[in-house]
């Protein structure tokens, strides 16, 4: 267990715009910074980073929280996982407690992957450089490829040997569980048998773009002709395929810096490309590319370049990965390398400035790329050519933004030699045909979808919220957002930014006089923020329904009643990341970029500050929360008469609960 002086130090050390910024592009703005959400498909950011307050707020999901949060949000980290990996970015020593065989037993199955994985990078690291068999067999074929000591350090090459289960006889006495090995496909288990599924290959160990070990890939170094030349790990809860780009951990920052980034096939063509100097190059592993993978592209540039071999196969994918970027909004340049080449021996038989030279001067557009190929099989037959037109036409629709297809259609008129007028028809036919397609399939699966701008994004309904709590019995019943949660959020708001400030308060006291007439009078006195709420709930004894808010609640009248001052920074950085999250989320609310302002000063219309309405504020919310509650207590009375047939209503506890709400209403000004 990490001990708390060291959580203290890297809550201290660590920049959230800082370890943000090492997954997600972000941008000045203002006193904040922001970007695209790491974790929707969006095209306008609405990714909120606050240096000043130390925390970020995604508001197309409603996540928020700080850097701790966010590494568990987005590289699924668990808390203690978290502050290892940002120790290790500050240079922090952990000084921890020895875990107890209890604790060890709570790893997850998920965590225990990680763990075997990383320990088979390792392994298969340290045999190859420091085994006679894995220098003579492994490191010499690396060697032989052309990489140097370096590269081989930084992508962490490695080797198994070739017999049946050496890695995983080693597994199993460093502790490690069979259960796992398996797992992880590092280990093929049959019946009462077991080998290693890498045996004789050289490793290529696949990260995260935070550098977790997710799987591997395995070039085999024999010529049997049974056996594929490249194998990957198999598909499992820590290694999907379809999501991953290998070399990304090691490109992100260039990425970034150079606002481009190359896409090419295979680990070896990642690796080459590194050594000469163009560290901004990521692979689709042998997989045709996925819109996932284009998305993890997205969050570091809007800018790919395509780098294929100069063979049939080669130019077939170039092709089908084209339309897949532009759907993503995504700008894509495509370079071809001369027939029998591909990234890898290019960059072997050229300097590194020749390289450099190549890819700036042999980058197309897509248009070009796609007149320039497919024009050689047409021999100037109208029909192919026709195809050919209608081919770069279907590209463009693929486009989501709209100036961005017209510019394409102006081009591609002007080398096409064709009107733009035949073209834009072309174009609207295929933007119809896909809307009707959309239209259709989102009638078959009839899921009606709740508009998340339409209600505050902690209310969303979703998976987050229901764990939360926030959505009674984890269901949505026509869309309503549950009142008692609202205000119950209202709270909190307000206890957070104002509860240590003195407001004027305005107290109703009931005289009868002695004709047994009520006389109301009323007298002005002042109060913390958070007494006066303190006192409202406590002596209608109200608890909160939402556990979370009760904690907060409860811990931030603790600290301002009895300490006088409020810890913000011990909320946000709290070791339930739930509570982070919520606390973040009305911290930034202000930032929200879809947030609706009202220009009442250019319309020379008065408004007061909030300081000014604090107390109409705190009275309406302690009313309404009354009146809520009032009204669910009427209706359980009710509910229980109707199930209760025969037995007696109480009338007069009804009429006094309704007196009350009436009553509710007149100080708030309601309309019954």
């Amino acid at each position: 267990m990490i001990l708390r002086s060291t959580i203290d130090r890297i809550f201290e050390t660590a920049r959230v715009e800082e370890v943000i910024g090492e997954f997600v592009v972000l941008k000045k703005a203002g006193s904040n910074f922001k970007g695209l959400s790491p974790f929707t498909d969006e095209k306008s950011p609405s990714f909120m980073v606050s240096p000043v307050k130390q925390i970020w707020k995604d508001f197309s999901t409603g996540k928020g929280g700080n850097s701790v949060s966010f590494l568990m949000e987005h590289e699924h980290y668990t808390y203690p996982e978290a502050l290892r990996w940002l120790a290790k970015k500050y240079n922090i020593e952990i000084e921890e407690a020895e875990q107890s065989s209890e604790e060890k037993a709570q790893m997850n199955e998920r965590e225990s992957m990680f763990m075997v994985s990383t320990f088979a990078k390792d392994y298969f690291h340290e045999i190859m450089l420091n085994t006679n068999k894995g220098k003579a067999i492994g490191l010499s074929y690396f060697k032989e490829r052309g990489f140097t000591d370096e590269t081989i350090k930084k992508f962490e090459l490695g080797y198994c040997f070739d017999e049946w289960d050496n890695f995983t006889n080693a597994a199993l006495k460093k502790g490690y569980d069979l259960k796992f090995l398996a797992s992880t496909g590092l280990t093929i288990v049959k019946e009462n048998k077991q080998f290693d599924r890498f045996k004789g290959r050289v490793m290529f160990p696949i990260h995260s773009m935070s550098g977790r070990i997710l799987g591997f890939g395995g070039r085999i170094l024999t010529a049997d002709k049974k056996a594929a030349k490249y194998l990957n790990s198999p598909e499992s809860d820590i290694y999907h395929k379809s999501k991953i780009l290998y070399g990304l951990y090691q490109a992100k920052k260039e990425i970034a810096k150079q606002d481009n980034c190359f896409l090419v096939e295979g680990y070896t063509d990642v690796i080459s490309f590194n050594q000469s100097g163009v560290e901004n190059v990521v692979a689709s592993s042998g997989t045709a590319l996925t819109p996932d993978q284009i998305r993890l592209i997205n969050r570091l540039t809007k800018n790919i370049t395509v780098l294929f071999d100069g063979d049939a196969a080669g130019i077939r994918a170039s092709i089908r990965g084209i339309d897949l970027i532009l759907e993503q909004g995504m700008n894509v340049k495509v370079v071809q390398f001369p027939d029998g080449e591909d990234p890898d021996s290019f960059a072997k038989s050229n300097s590194n400035a020749e390289l450099a030279a190549y890819l700036e001067n042999s980058a197309q557009d897509f248009i070009n790329f796609k007149v320039s190929l497919l024009l050689k099989d047409s021999n100037n037959d109208p029909i192919k050519k026709a195809g050919v037109i209608r081919d770069i036409v279907t590209s463009i629709s693929k486009i989501p933004d709209g100036i961005q297809r017209e510019v394409y259609v102006q081009e591609c008129s002007r080398i096409m030699d064709i009107s733009e007028r035949v073209l834009f028809s072309e174009l609207a036919q295929l933007l119809k045909k896909g809307l009707q397609e959309k239209s259709k399939s989102s009638r078959q699966q009839n899921t009606p979808q709740l508009n998340p701008n339409e209600i505050p994004p902690e209310f969303a309904i979703g998976q987050e919220q229901t764990k939360m709590g926030l959505v009674k019995g984890g269901a949505v019943t026509n869309q309503k957002i549950d009142q008692l949660s609202i205000l119950e959020n209202e709270i909190i708001k307000i206890l957070l930014l104002y509860g240590n400030e003195e407001v004027e308060f305005t107290e109703e006291v009931i005289h009868v006089d002695d004709a047994g007439k009520e006389k109301i009078d009323t007298r002005k006195y002042e109060n913390t923020v958070s007494a006066e709420i303190y006192v409202h709930l406590h002596e209608d004894e109200i608890e909160f329904s939402n556990v979370l808010f009760q904690e907060i609640y409860t811990e931030i009248i603790h600290q301002l009643n009895q300490l006088e001052k409020l810890d913000i920074d011990g909320l946000i950085n709290h070791k339930n990341s739930e509570i982070s999250t919520i606390v973040t989320s009305i911290l930034m609310e202000k930032e929200n970029p879809n947030r609706q302002l009202s220009n009442w000063e250019g319309q020379n219309i008065e408004v007061k500050s909030a300081l000014e309405v604090l107390a109409k504020d705190v009275n309406d919310v302690v009313y309404n929360l009354r009146r809520v509650l009032i009204g669910e207590k009427i209706d359980e009375l009710m509910s229980e008469a109707v199930s209760n047939q025969g037995s007696p209503i109480d009338l007069e506890v009804i009429r006094n609960y309704t007196s009350l709400k009436m009553r509710l209403f007149e100080k708030l000004n309601r309309v019954v």
